[in-house]
């Protein structure tokens, strides 16, 4: 099986292997081919990554409009087309914003073709707020305050000095915006005409500072199709053994889906 892996801005392919390594170690019964690309943008590191990890970074695109967006889709269709087929997709921040945009734009407009990918596998994103808005999703106006102002807050949580003083607790949320909505509550927080419909795992982090947009990107995958698990950290896949077996099992489900 291949498995094609999109990391997250400022990051890259080698740091995404690096990232998943805890979990990716229980599925070496699987014969699972891990297939780690790099963004086509050289970047700045994201918050907190230069610490742990040497350059170069990358991101799939330069700015969160509807025609990088495309473009970014088009070039990965383009790699799939001559890489795979691919089983499935597993994607972390940035990258779940690029495959989530992939599956919708197909669906939309070429649903007579194969999806990019038979299953998909997000961790810790949100989907296109643009993408959502060219296809005719309805999305609130808290929603949409709160996905600019988190990414302030991910910035400032995530960073060197965050990490150096206070360590795994400076993950904190975003409470002040989310105000103890349940995760069906913000999910309502989206009207969907259409809704990505392979089989989807959903992973994030209830002190992640981007925690509703990974709810809202369950919201437009079918109920009956997707996995959720709340490993209730931060902006992070945590390594831990009870998280790691987690994933492990919920990336055996969705490749044998």
């Amino acid at each position: 099986m291949k498995v094609l892996c999109l990391h997250g801005k400022g990051t890259s392919g080698a740091i995404f292997r690096s990232q998943t390594s805890s979990f990716r170690s229980r599925l070496a019964d699987q014969n699972i081919e891990f297939d780690f690309l790099d963004g086509p943008f050289e970047c700045s590191a994201a918050a907190g990554v230069d610490l742990f990890y040497d350059p170069p970074y990358f991101s799939w695109w330069k700015n969160d409009t509807i025609d990088d967006v495309r473009a970014a889709v088009a070039q990965m269709n383009e790699y799939i087309a001559e890489n795979g087929p691919y089983d499935a997709a597993m994607m972390f921040s940035q990258g779940c914003v690029l495959g989530s945009a992939a599956l919708l734009l197909h669906q939309e407009e070429t649903p007579h073709l194969p999806a990019p990918f038979k299953t998909a596998i997000f961790i810790c994103g949100g989907p296109s707020m643009p993408v959502l808005e060219e296809l005719g999703f309805h999305v609130s106006a808290k929603a949409r305050e709160r996905d600019v102002v988190s990414r302030n807050a991910l910035t400032q949580q995530a960073g060197n000095s965050a990490i150096l003083t206070q360590g795994t607790n400076r993950w904190m949320g975003l409470e002040s915006l989310t105000g103890g909505l349940s995760e069906d509550q913000l999910r309502s927080e989206i009207e969907c005409p259409l809704r990505i419909d392979i089989p989807t795992v959903h992973i994030y982090g209830s002190k992640d500072p981007r925690y509703a947009a990974g709810v809202h990107l369950s919201a437009i995958c079918l109920p009956e199709r997707r996995r959720i698990y709340n490993h209730e950290g931060g902006h992070e896949i945590p390594r831990g053994t009870q998280v790691s077996d987690s994933i492990a099992d919920l990336v055996r489900w969705a490749l044998a889906e």
